[in-house]
C-alpha cells in the first residue's frame, strides 16, 4: 500500500462531516501511544504552553532522579531515553522558544549529575550537541529572547 502525501490527505479530510472526522481522530488516537499523546496535546496543552514546559521538566526531573548511577553504560542508555523523550515533546510543540527552553533545561540537569557527565565521552557529546542544537534555535527567536538565552548558553558553556 502507497502512503498518501499530507496535501493529499488534506484534501481528503475537506469531504470528511465532523462527525466522520471526529471518528478518524478516536481512530488515530487508538492506533498508537504517539497519536494519542499528539492529540492530548492539541486538545489539552496548547493553550497554555507554559503549563506544557513545566510538566515536561516535571518529566524530565523524575527521570533524572531515576537513573542508575551505578555505571555510565546504564546512565548512558537512561540520558539517551530521557533526550529521546525530551525531542518528542518538542515535535509536539513546534515552538522554537519552548525548543530551546526544554533544551537549555536538559543541558542544566545533565550538568548538575552526580558523576559528571564530563568523565565520558558519549555524554559530553550529547551534551555539546544539544547546547548547539539550543544555539542555533536562539538565533531563530526574537532579539530580546536570544540575549536572554544567549547568556544562559553561554553560563552553560564555561
Amino acid at each position: 500500500m502507497d502512503t498518501a502525501t499530507i496535501a493529499t490527505i488534506k484534501k481528503e479530510l475537506g469531504y470528511y462531516s465532523q462527525t466522520e472526522l471526529l471518528n478518524v481522530c478516536l481512530r488515530l488516537a487508538k492506533f498508537k501511544k504517539e497519536n494519542k499523546e499528539l492529540l492530548t496535546y492539541l486538545l489539552f496543552e496548547a493553550e497554555n504552553e507554559q503549563h506544557y514546559i513545566d510538566s515536561v521538566k516535571r518529566d524530565m526531573d523524575d527521570a533524572f532522579a531515576a537513573i542508575n548511577t551505578k555505571n555510565y553504560y546504564m546512565i548512558k542508555k537512561s540520558v539517551r531515553k530521557i533526550l529521546t523523550t525530551v525531542k518528542k515533546y518538542i515535535r509536539y510543540s513546534q515552538n522554537k522558544e519552548t525548543e530551546v527552553v526544554l533544551l537549555l533545561y536538559f543541558c542544566r540537569k545533565l550538568r548538575t549529575m552526580k558523576p559528571s557527565f564530563t568523565r565520558n565521552t558519549v555524554l559530553r557529546n550529547s551534551y555539546q550537541t544539544q547546547l548547539r542544537m539550543a544555539k542555533n534555535t536562539i538565533a531563530k527567536l526574537h532579539e530580546d529572547l536570544q540575549y536572554d538565552y544567549g547568556m544562559e548558553v553561554d553560563k552553560l558553556e564555561s
